[in-house]
């Protein structure tokens, strides 16, 4: 099966697209581009079992509301908190909190934060994709899944510290890589990986949706699934790389379904830039 990982900036430049080839004991990375337009993942979507994105699938329900009310002239019968309590309600989606108690970090807030301007640009490439045919489901049954690259690579034990701004410590993981999944070619596109923040961001991203194609990832509970088909659903992984490289690709979870995953590993991840 092949699966994808998109590293999704707010522009064409800046975003990256990695596609693995997925065998039983086998994964070959097959292509890796960057400066990655909406079209081309379109173009793609067809071709793969999963794909992986690196950005928020949605905005809290809460602030949506929010912004509903507020977008009246005359502010009478609303009455807004403004409290601290109240702002991070609105900031956070129910997956952000899981996150956060799971790992003791709060992600990027897509309501305030910059990752707004990239979470924009993915509700353009749903709506594309959903018109050319894909079914999509923002709580990851589908097959589009949201990722986390350096909070999966903290789960799998690989020290994410410095990576986005430095080729050298990427290069250090691209040599853990060789060294611990003996299943993973990267098939001569390791250059291009210690070069680019965001081609090393795809590959990853797609290694991430491979995990909840099998499902090896958390996923969102029955009783919080209508909100995360809103709202998004971030997928970490529940695996070792080792347990990762040896599931077969024939899975239930391929057809969208991950019944199993509900709660995330002990493990500790990063977020997206979050804070403590």
């Amino acid at each position: 099966m092949l699966i994808a990982g998109l590293d999704l900036a707010a522009e064409p430049k800046g975003s990256a697209l990695a596609v693995l080839d997925w065998a039983q004991n086998r994964v070959k990375l097959v292509s890796l581009k960057v400066s990655v337009s909406d079209d081309a993942v379109v173009e793609l979507a067809p071709n793969i079992a999963k794909l992986g994105i690196d950005c928020a699938l949605g905005w809290p329900i809460d602030f949506v509301d929010f912004v509903k009310s507020y977008s009246n002239k005359s502010l009478a019968g609303l009455a807004f908190d403004g409290g601290i309590d109240w702002r991070r309600n609105l900031a956070y989606r129910e997956t952000d909190r899981e996150v956060h108690r799971v790992t003791g970090r709060w992600p990027l807030s897509v309501s305030t934060d910059r990752l707004g301007m990239t979470a924009m640009r993915c509700a353009g490439l749903l709506s594309k994709l959903q018109e050319a045919g894909e079914q999509i489901d923002r709580s990851g049954r589908g097959k589009v899944v949201e990722v986390y690259p350096a909070g999966s690579m903290r789960i799998w034990g690989l020290n994410a510290a410095s990576y986005r701004s430095s080729p050298e410590a990427r290069k250090e993981l691209i040599t853990r890589f060789r060294a611990t999944t003996h299943w993973l070619d990267l098939a001569g596109f390791e250059t291009l990986m210690a070069q680019s923040c965001d081609a090393f961001d795809a590959v990853i991203a797609a290694l991430a949706a491979g995990s909840a194609a099998l499902g090896l990832s958390t996923a969102a509970p029955e009783t919080l699934l209508k909100q995360a088909q809103i709202e998004g659903w971030l997928a970490l992984p529940q695996s070792t790389l080792a347990e990762l490289g040896q599931t077969a690709p024939s899975s239930p979870y391929l057809s969208g379904t991950n019944p199993s995953a509900t709660k995330s590993s002990a493990t500790k991840s990063s977020d997206r830039g979050g804070t403590a």
